[in-house]
């Protein structure tokens, strides 16, 4: 099984974001993204904003998200 990086640099983890869907609402303390689905509803996302994200912060934010681990990190190699 693929595992996430341990100390991804912001930028990348955002995005990667960007490029399954999501587009960036507003940053300060946090980050937060804000996806439109195909039903018309939204799902938000908000991450720390951190320099570096660690690999537990990203599984809870695919966890939010409803992305795959496989999903992210194939979009995460690409970008």
């Amino acid at each position: 099984m693929k595992k996430f990086p341990v100390d991804a640099p912001k930028r990348r983890v955002v995005k990667t974001l960007e490029v399954l869907g999501f587009c960036v609402i507003r940053e300060k303390e946090h980050i937060s993204l804000e996806r439109k689905n195909p039903d018309g509803s939204k799902t938000p996302l908000t991450m720390p904003n951190h320099n570096t994200i660690k690999a537990s912060t990203l599984r809870t934010i695919c966890t939010q998200a409803g992305i795959s681990r496989d999903d992210f990190l194939d979009a995460y190699n690409k970008s």
